[in-house]
Parts: structure tokens; C-alpha cells; sequence
């Protein structure tokens, strides 16, 4: 949130600043392997977050997917950092353009709360993950964009856990749903919109600074965590109406 993305920088930054917290400050390297050592621990405190503000027990999620470039596509022959670690060839449609990486993937609430992700190499078409994302769910509905239109998988899901898929359906489906739910299909649907820009812009999940996929497997759930983290603190303020304003945080 203070637009530190390097992990050198952020050490200094804390040794300088939270010395009064922090007094015998670990070393960047050791911080750090540990940091990384605990990604297990990081998924349990959002867990825990989750189930904090209730938001386990919700009726509705919204799905889709950002890019991570861990290369631009001139570049992308001599890459060799992510070789054999699942990078593939993917486009970015808002962009225009073609980039070596992955592609997140994530489930919200309403409120633009992440609940759940999973990170797949870029040119896994959208569809294929939801079936992970919404393992742990059941009788709820999910709201997507024309990506996640299939003759097979809205059936599917409904079927085997009574999960609604509804996705927005292109000009020329033979079975358009009635006017207003297109209305409010695509009005809630702007709220991942927002999420994944405030992920992206304000915490930069789309840069890569790590070297091997681990690592930045551990730097996406550190920032969704703090992602999360900032609705939380949110509604501890007793900020309701607007818990996904998360920058007034810093600079409020």
C-alpha cells in the first residue's frame, strides 16, 4: 500500500520506521526465508479472516482472472528464470497484447472480498480451474464473464453440488436470460473489476520481482492476504458501507 515492492526496500523501510516494535529486526535474508517458509501460515490467517467477517457462509461469488507477466513477449525466447515452472504463452485482451506467465485466478464476494485463487499457467483457458475454486462450495451462485460460458459446465455444476453458474451470455445465445438479470449480472460483475485493480495497481500483484515459482506463489498470497487484511481493518473502524476502500488506509 506504500508502493514498496522490493523486499530490500521494505526491510530497510521497517528497520527505519517500526523500530520501536521491532527492535532486533532480523537480517533481509533470514526475514525473508522465513517469510516464504510460512506461506502455509498465510493461508490459514486468511482463512481465519474470512470466517472473522462471516463471509464463508455467503450465498453469492464473482469469477475471474488477471494476468502475471513474468515476461513481455520480445523478451520471452531468452527467458529462462520460470522455464519448466509452468509459464506458458497467454493473451491479455484489455492490453493487446501476448505475454509469457500465469494467469490468477479468484473467487470474490460481493463485497470484493478475496475468498479463494489459484494460479495456472497462462494459456489454461478460464473454465478449466472453477471446478478447483468452488470445491469447497455448495448451493451458492457464481457470477462470470462470456469466458466462463459453457453447454456443459453450468449444467455440471448444478447437477453435482447445486452451484448456479451464470455467466454473461454473447449477443447471439439462443438462451439470453430476461433483461434485468443481464442488468444486474453485469453491474455486480464490475466489483471483480475493481478488486483485481486494486491488486493490481495499489499492490502491484502483477509485478514479479521472484525468482523461482515458489517464491511467487508466496508473494501473491502475501498480497492477497494484505488485500484482505485492509477489509478487515476496514470493518473493525466500522467502515461498512465502504470496507473495500482501501487506500484512505494509507493515505486517508
Amino acid at each position: 500500500m506504500l508502493t514498496i515492492d522490493s523486499e530490500k526496500a521494505w526491510i530497510e523501510f521497517c528497520k527505519k520506521n517500526l523500530n520501536d516494535l521491532f527492535p532486533q529486526f532480523s537480517h533481509r535474508t533470514r526475514f525473508n526465508r522465513t517469510r516464504r517458509g510460512l506461506h502455509s501460515i498465510i493461508d490459514e490467517i486468511r482463512n481465519e479472516i474470512t470466517s472473522m467477517l462471516g463471509f464463508t457462509d455467503n450465498s453469492y461469488r464473482i469469477i475471474d482472472s488477471i494476468q502475471i507477466p513474468v515476461c513481455k513477449f520480445g523478451r520471452a525466447r531468452f527467458h529462462k528464470t520460470f522455464r519448466g515452472y509452468g509459464a506458458a504463452y497467454g493473451n491479455c485482451p484489455s492490453k493487446k497484447e501476448t505475454y509469457l506467465g500465469y494467469k490468477l485466478h479468484m473467487l470474490v464476494n460481493l463485497g470484493g472480498y478475496v475468498t479463494d485463487f489459484v494460479l495456472t499457467p497462462a494459456d489454461i483457458d478460464d473454465r478449466r480451474p472453477v471446478w478447483e475454486l468452488l470445491e469447497s462450495y455448495d448451493s451458492i451462485t457464481v457470477l462470470g464473464d462470456k469466458g466462463y460460458t459453457s453447454s456443459n459446465l453450468s449444467p455440471e455444476l448444478k447437477v453435482e453440488k447445486n452451484i448456479d453458474l451464470l455467466p454473461l451470455q454473447k449477443k447471439n445465445s439462443k438462451n439470453q436470460y430476461p433483461k434485468e438479470l443481464r442488468q444486474i449480472i453485469f453491474k455486480l460483475r464490475r466489483r471483480i473489476e475493481t478488486t483485481a485493480s486494486q491488486l493490481t495497481e495499489q499492490l502491484n500483484i502483477e509485478k514479479v520481482l521472484a525468482k523461482f515459482l515458489w517464491r511467487l506463489n508466496t508473494r501473491i498470497k502475501t498480497k492477497v492476504l494484505a488485500y484482505n487484511l485492509c477489509h478487515f481493518i476496514n470493518r473493525v473502524l466500522g467502515k461498512t458501507s465502504d470496507i473495500a476502500k482501501i487506500k484512505d488506509l494509507i493515505f486517508g
